[in-house]
């Protein structure tokens, strides 16, 4: 499976000895001769590996269409390892990315050709569960489900619930600020994280918020939520846990034309009503996820709707009848409610599992990932639909529907170059028209090298000089994670006269900052 990316927004793809110019290799192999031996005198050899052969597992991350190997990789076991990493680097001026479980579909751990990818996989440790506050103090290479599953035994559970909960790790759900199913109603990772602790660029360890209401000094939690591994590395999380529902039921709506299914996401939100998960599913994604999991979706609707209550049993049956009700005025041709906790999960497996369905019916396939105003969730929809005629490729579409995040998925053949050109065409033309809708370009995979020229089109010059200010000031040799998240004007411009000429960018070295 590939996931891929506008190729205008990514750095350039992996070197090898056979297309890379002698001076290259001769200042990697200059640069090799000072790192090795300074990461040497701390880092025992199963914890320091530089041969091809042993970093190619690290080259990218979800994003696998774009591959890049690091100089070398760096797996510490200590917290002294990390720092003992950060300040050779920088002595060296060397590049840093680090990287948790290389789950993340936007290129933000792609490493740099001539950097340290510095692996967490090692601090896996869920170091206190805390029932009376309510709280959980995790390493960062903690598995996001691996906490709910610690905090069972309490009655509690951590809510941020990623597709990829089974893997991702909590260090990189903080980088990245990620999201899922139940975030409408419990929030991102930046509403359920206190505490943040880690290390700067130079080493030097750095908290950011507190176990308490308030912290002394700055704001800067929301900060580094989000931050995509651009201003500090991520050792240590602290996040709030939550009383586990005592029932949770699912309505699974079917509409027979995408603009009312569209209408009736807003209508539930305007009617007061904020329900645990609130996801739609155009025809084709049903049909892909239908086949694999069959989970009893209605496959003649051009759009279904599941829709969740969680709560007390008073609670939930009241929730439910409200919905049901503005469901059906909203057009609704059929309502079903899950009558058990089985029947639930079956609603929603097929959600969870609509990426690795439709990996079933395409070779490869472009994961989006824009927001829009849930008002405008049937004007992208529709929109989409012209572009599949536009770019001769198919997308299916699940969204967060409930706070207006889009995952379309672009069906593609990579093995065709000219059908990576237009999917790569397509999903630019998705995220470029997410912002001219009021939306945003990201919701909650971040920009990596992913989007970089449509930050172009969404901020301005002056903005992304305000970011590249605020970057400086954690980082300024712009080592940590160099070339993600902010565009240079250089390459604003570049992209500028991409899209007067309709030609394509040719890649870019990776920027410094």
């Amino acid at each position: 499976m590939t996931y891929s990316a506008p190729i205008a927004s990514m750095g350039r793809p992996m070197d090898d000895a056979a297309n890379t110019p002698a001076t290259d290799l001769l200042q990697k192999h200059e640069l090799l001769t000072q790192l090795i031996p300074a990461l040497q005198a701390f880092l025992p050899p199963e914890s320091l590996l530089w041969h091809a052969e042993q970093t190619a597992s690290f080259e990218c991350d979800g994003l696998t269409a774009y591959r890049q190997r690091p100089l070398a990789v760096a797996l510490p076991s200590s917290y002294e390892q990390i720092q003992q990493v950060l300040q050779a680097c920088h002595r060296l001026g060397v590049p840093v990315v680090a990287r948790g479980a290389g789950t993340g579909l936007s290129g933000g751990a792609m490493p740099h050709e001539r950097g340290v990818t510095l692996s967490l996989a090692k601090f896996n440790q869920i170091l206190e569960i805390d029932p009376l506050a309510r709280t959980a103090w995790v390493q960062c290479g903690v598995r996001n489900l691996a906490i709910s599953e610690a905090a069972a035994a309490h009655g509690l559970y951590y809510a941020p619930d990623p597709s990829s909960q089974i893997a991702c790790t909590i260090g990189g759900n903080v980088a990245e600020n990620s999201g899922g199913v139940h975030c409408l109603k419990y929030g991102l990772t930046v509403h359920n994280v206190l505490k943040v602790k880690g290390f700067t660029v130079e080493g030097e360890p750095i908290e950011f918020g507190s176990e308490a209401l308030d912290a002394p000094g700055y704001d800067l939690l929301a900060l580094i939520n989000g931050s995509e591994g651009m201003l500090a590395v991520i050792t240590e999380v602290t996040v709030k846990l939550l009383p586990k529902p005592r029932l949770a039921r699912c309505i699974m709506a079917s509409f027979a034309d995408v603009r009312q299914a569209g209408d009736a996401v807003a209508a539930v939100i305007a009617a007061g009503i904020i329900p645990a998960g609130l996801e739609m599913m155009d025809k084709p994604m049903t049909a892909a996820v239908e086949d694999f999991v069959h989970a009893g979706y209605d496959l003649d609707a051009a759009a279904i709707l599941l829709c969740e209550s969680d709560g007390t049993p008073e609670e939930v049956e009241e929730e439910i009848g409200r919905m049901s009700q503005v469901l059906t005025a909203a057009g609704a041709t059929q309502i079903a409610v899950s009558e058990s906790e089985e029947e639930r999960l079956k609603f929603w497996s097929g959600r969870k599992n609509a990426f690795p369905a439709s990996g079933r019916i395409s070779p490869d396939y472009m994961c989006m990932d824009s927001t829009i105003p849930r008002k405008r969730l049937a004007d992208i929809l529709l929109a989409i639909q012209e572009m599949e005629k536009k770019y001769a490729l198919r997308c299916v579409n699940v969204f967060h529907a409930g706070d207006g995040n889009l995952h379309p998925l672009i069906l593609f053949d990579a093995n065709d170059p000219d059908q990576l050109r237009r999917c790569e065409l397509f999903g630019a033309d998705i995220l470029e028209t997410s912002v001219a809708m009021g939306g945003t370009i990201t919701g909650e995979h971040g920009v990596g090298v992913e989007k970089l020229n449509s930050m172009c089109v969404q901020f301005s010059a002056a903005e992304n000089e305000q970011m590249f200010g605020l970057k400086r000031a954690f980082d300024p040799q712009g080592l940590l994670n160099p070339g993600k998240l902010i565009p240079t004007l250089n390459r604003c411009a570049e992209y500028g006269k991409m899209l007067v000429r309709g030609g394509r960018l040719p890649f870019p070295e990776l920027e410094r900052f």
